[in-house]
């Protein structure tokens, strides 16, 4: 078998869902997320943040493991995934677009339920299965 039809598809789409779990429509288009997958230089590029933001604390605090805020860990959160966002499909957040729309998107606590979904479809390589890549 060849190991390179085994790859993960670049980008992935996430159909956004309310609150309740329905899937959100506008109108009769669907609201999705069009995301860098986990074997992206994007998604690797966030995971040397992460790093580098852990050492950072620690070396600030005497070599004690320290968490950051609950603001600090949303706005480090949104960073870290408008850094692996390409699109807003049918979804906008006010006047505001590019990298400027998906942080602060993602910053607002009351969306929280949003960023958990594309949290959780980044953390499923399943999501990115072979020749399922979002052109």
């Amino acid at each position: 078998m060849d190991a390179t039809a085994l790859k993960a598809a670049a980008t992935g789409a996430i159909h956004v869902k309310n609150a309740s779990g329905e899937p959100l429509f506008d109108g009769d288009k669907p609201v999705r997320i069009i995301v860098h997958s986990p074997g992206s230089r994007a998604f690797g590029t966030v995971k040397s943040r992460q790093t580098a933001r852990a050492l950072k604390r620690m070396n600030e605090n005497e070599g004690k493991i320290t968490a950051p805020t609950a603001d600090e860990a949303r706005l480090e959160v949104a960073e870290d995934l408008a850094l692996v966002t390409i699109a807003f499909e049918n979804l906008t957040y006010g006047d505001k677009v590019g990298a400027e729309l998906f942080e602060a998107f993602y910053a607002d606590p009351e969306l929280g339920y949003i960023t958990n979904q594309v949290t959780k479809h980044l953390a499923d390589w399943g999501n990115f299965r072979p020749g399922s890549s979002v052109s």
